[in-house]
């Protein structure tokens, strides 16, 4: 089946239809239980006063999100007005040398918020990553850095390392690990880059002006060294025709999104209400799973606001950052499952494109995901949660290719051919449903706690079987119609179907001429000649 198989127009208005009924009932039950709950006991460390116009209390259990745009908003706009400002500056009046800019800025700012020590631990790392890379063996690299990131990750390293820092303020604990953490990948990036390069080493500054680089340095996202280098030392900067009014609009949508969540925190308490595990044995099928979905789109929106506000310098900058990741809401297969573009793109590059080859070999697939998945593991930090998610990604991952090699052998590939290709998409859209509650049960329990996820899995497969399995898999079945439909109008709009060979110009202009006798014998005439395809016009589904 190709993504560009239609389905009939009622029918996609049928699934959209349901679809936006389900997602307001499912938030009208959250609204009520966040409204009936808000001033029970176990909510009063994270429901907190709100905004004086609503006369409500607001959730403010995601200290990320508050730390961002309400705690330490001031700081983080002062700092990085800084870095634009004086970026602008030296981009207009010695544009070679804003990369050294950059790093200078960056120092003083890391510096000023973390004390000399935090720097020098800093520079260490990044020392003996540059000395381990003049080596020049690929695998000597990959081992150093996972054993100098393993350093923060495990005791007594991490507590010895924490003692670098000074001060002890509220951020310390964050900007500790986050620019450590980033710090290693950027160094492991730098590393192999190096020993990929065949003409003499990278000079270690240029290590240095990729590693503090300040919109990237304490939260990332990560930006492979080889897209950094190439970019941040370009001359001639010139921009697209209304980049900057995109840049512009961009920013404008962070703002309004940032505004409408904290007004939703108002209304609905999603980050409050999985902490107590008593309220949720309480609440109806319907407002658990909606309370499971609602907590993955929150998730995505605020990696994409946070990843988008600073990408949206690091384009002021003439630089070309990763994407935001792709909403939970577009995803049904585990190979696009990321809340983290940079953190994929780095380990897609460097781990499982490099040892899966074309992804179409069951072992080396396997090889491929085990190994980017154990790195993972390192990056997030060994735990138990973090292991069985890991795991049961990893384990859907090579499930999907091992159903792709089932399914194209005979007599399923028959089957496939003499079916069409709406009935193809809808069978496929049954499979991709259970995928796709695979996928938020994983990183439901990832991002929640296993308790949750158990109490979630029992109400949808066991207590609520099979009036609420049904209705909520039917419901998903309309969710994965919708993105296949968007999908396929991408699809036309990036690469449109040619138009079909006109007809000869003599075939419409020519009169009708009058029978000829029997006695005539009839002349041959020349074929007329047929239109030439243009290959490039061609399409594989």
């Amino acid at each position: 089946m190709g993504i560009k198989a239609a389905l009939p127009r009622y029918e996609i208005y049928f699934y959209n239809t349901v679809l936006c009924l389900a997602m307001f009932w499912a938030a009208s039950w959250i609204f009520e239980v966040s409204s009936s709950n808000a001033n029970r006991k176990t909510f009063k460390g994270s429901v907190k006063p709100g905004w004086y116009y609503f006369g409500r209390k607001m959730d403010t259990a995601d200290f990320e999100w508050m730390m961002w745009f309400s705690t330490f908003r001031e700081h983080i706009l002062f700092a990085f007005s800084g870095h634009v400002l004086f970026a602008k500056i030296c981009s207009m009046l010695a544009p070679q040398y804003r990369s050294l800019v950059f790093m200078v800025y960056g120092l003083l700012a890391v510096w000023t918020s973390m004390g000399w020590t935090y720097v020098t631990l800093i520079l260490s790392h990044c020392i003996l990553l540059y000395s381990i890379s003049l080596v020049k063996i690929r695998w000597l690299c990959f081992v150093t850095g996972l054993c100098t990131l393993a350093t923060f990750k495990c005791e007594p390293f991490v507590s010895w390392q924490a003692g670098f820092v000074q001060g002890d303020f509220e951020l310390r604990h964050v900007l500790f690990y986050g620019g450590c953490g980033f710090t290693i990948m950027r160094c492991m990036s730098f590393a192999l880059e190096n020993c990929q390069r065949k003409d003499g080493n990278y000079n270690i500054l240029e290590l240095l002006k990729y590693n503090f680089y300040l919109p990237f340095f304490y939260f990332g996202p990560i930006m492979t060294f080889d897209k950094f280098y190439i970019q941040a030392n370009k001359c001639n900067l010139t921009r697209k025709e209304r980049e900057m009014w995109n840049i512009s609009l961009q920013g404008l949508i962070h703002l309004g999104v940032i505004i409408v969540v904290d007004i939703l925190f108002h209304f609905m308490y999603i980050l409050t209400i999985p902490t107590d595990m008593k309220l949720l044995k309480q609440l109806s099928d319907w407002a658990l799973v909606g309370l499971a979905y609602y907590n993955l789109v929150y998730d995505w929106v605020k990696a994409a606001v946070m990843f988008g506000v600073i990408n949206t310098i690091a384009r002021l900058d003439h630089l070309d950052p990763p994407k935001p990741p792709k909403c939970i809401t577009m995803l049904y297969v585990f190979a696009e499952t990321h809340f983290d573009r940079g953190i994929n793109d780095w380990l897609c590059k460097y781990v499982y494109d490099y040892l899966g080859g074309k992804h179409d070999n069951v072992v080396e697939e396997l090889v491929a995901t085990l190994c980017t998945f154990g790195v993972t593991i390192i990056w997030l930090g060994p735990c138990e949660v973090v292991l069985l998610w890991a795991f049961f990604n990893c384990f859907g991952l090579n499930f999907e290719l091992w159903t792709a090699k089932l399914f194209s052998m005979e007599p399923f590939s028959s089957f496939e051919a003499a079916m069409s290709e709406a009935m193809s998409r809808r069978i496929r859209a049954i499979f991709n449903t259970f995928n796709f509650w695979s996928i938020v049960l994983y990183n439901v329990l990832a991002l929640n706690s296993f308790d949750f996820t158990k109490l979630l899995t029992k109400r949808l497969l066991l207590k609520g079987f099979p009036i609420t399995t049904i209705i909520v898999m039917f419901v998903t079945y309309c969710l994965v119609q919708a993105i296949k439909e968007r999908e396929r109008r991408q699809a036309l709009i990036d690469d449109p179907d040619p138009l079909p060979p006109s007809p000869p110009p003599n075939a419409a202009t020519s009169p009708p001429t009058a029978a000829p006798a029997p006695t005539a014998a009839p002349t041959p005439t020349p074929a007329a000649p047929q239109p030439v395809a243009d290959p490039s016009k061609e399409k594989a589904e």
